[in-house]
């Protein structure tokens, strides 16, 4: 006799969303869907899946609620206000956040679940678009494999590894660290494109000879091709990346740990969302690299960046803070009318965005060396205390 199947309902059908509630859709598993957009979910019902008008309507008697939002605070409003899932699921109901959100509100979360007479734990994955697509995605779970075993057969519907880290916030901790690995392989990775290319080398050539190497990262086998061609869609959204790099700083932060490289690249997607480019696809931070022209053809506009971000007698570095012996972030004295890796002239003294140098007692919204003015919103969207 067939095992009944489990009532399901999934928050957020955006660009992972949308393929991994496919997946348990064609599994078979009954499914309630919302998005805020509700024309992002229109696949998702056209092949049986029930639109829900609100998060809590959708939870109503679900044995599973999958979230997958943007932001923490986005985390923390369907799952703590009035009229969240801890208030509005049925009592035994598993709460799964896919989304990549704080390891401290994950523990809040899942505690206050356990009080509420059911069971939440943080799953993020990675794998990208690509990976939701195929269903391969690698889950990465705040909770023991004893934990899971009521709905590990949900969760092998859409990924293709399921990591098991003990504990709530812990799942979150690993993905961040996975972000900080993919941090530097996204800079080494425009990095080398930008130096082959100004060596007048086969660029395609030099990215197969790395990825034939030691020197391989995903980045460089799945992303440098889209760069290359001139696709800067999105599988990963820079300001999702923006977040999830601010979350790994703040909590390095806590640790007084230096995390340079996850540093570096959360100055460089600062830049290119500043000018334009929250919206595209991660590998878009070769853009940076190129000439201004390149940049403006793909939709970026470096005046965004001057108007926000430069001030007389202030560094051009966009932290907003004045410098003195401004150096380059490559760690080389220039002379003046130095430019910077990022492709752009920039005026005396100046020091690349890239790179590090501010005043003692700088603190970033959720880094290392980089400091905002009263007023800065946090880039980790978080879930802080006043």
């Amino acid at each position: 006799m067939a095992t009944k199947k489990l009532n399901v309902a999934f928050i957020g059908t955006g660009i992972m969303g949308a393929p991994i509630a496919g997946h348990i859709l064609d599994a078979g598993y009954p499914l309630t869907v919302f998005n805020r957009t509700k024309s992002k979910a229109e696949g998702l019902l056209a092949k049986g899946a029930v639109w829900a008008d609100s998060p809590s309507a959708a939870a109503e008697g679900a044995d599973v609620v999958f979230t997958m939002v943007g932001y923490p605070a986005d985390v923390e409003e369907i799952y703590l206000s009035g009229t969240g899932l801890l208030a509005c699921a049925k009592e035994g109901a598993y709460l799964i956040d896919l989304t990549t959100s704080a390891p401290e509100l994950a523990r809040d979360i899942a505690g206050a679940a356990e009080v509420c007479g059911k069971h939440a734990f943080d799953c993020p994955v990675t794998g990208g678009e690509g990976g939701a697509i195929a269903g391969t995605l690698t889950a990465i779970v705040g909770a023991t494999e004893r934990d899971i075993e009521p709905v590990r057969e949900l969760l092998e519907t859409f990924t293709s590894k399921i990591f098991c880290f003990g504990g709530a916030g812990k799942g979150q901790a690993a993905k961040l660290s996975n972000q900080v690995a993919l941090a530097s392989s996204m800079v080494g990775m425009a990095d080398a494109l930008s130096f082959a290319q100004q060596n007048d080398l086969d660029v395609e050539q030099v990215r197969e000879m790395i990825c034939s190497g030691t020197g391989s990262t995903g980045a460089m086998a799945t992303l440098a091709p889209k760069a290359l061609d001139g696709d800067f869609k999105p599988g990963f959204l820079v300001e999702h990346f923006l977040k999830d790099l601010g979350l790994a700083l703040s909590v390095a932060e806590e640790k007084e740990l230096a995390l340079p490289g996850a540093d570096t690249a959360f100055t460089l997607y600062d830049m290119l969302e500043a000018i334009g480019g929250a919206r595209m696809g991660t590998q878009a931070i070769t853009l940076l690299y190129q000439e201004e022209a390149d940049a403006v053809a793909a939709g970026l506009d470096w005046s965004l960046y001057t108007a926000a971000h430069a001030h007389d007698d202030e560094c051009g570095c966009g932290c907003g803070h004045d410098h003195e012996d401004h150096e380059c972030g490559c760690g080389h004295d220039h002379e003046d009318e130095h430019e910077c890796q990022c492709g752009h002239s920039h005026g005396e003294d100046h020091e690349c965005c890239g790179g590090h140098g501010h005043d003692e007692g700088h603190e970033c919204c959720g880094g290392h060396g980089h400091g905002h003015g009263e007023g800065h919103e946090c880039r980790c969207g978080g879930h802080h205390e006043e």
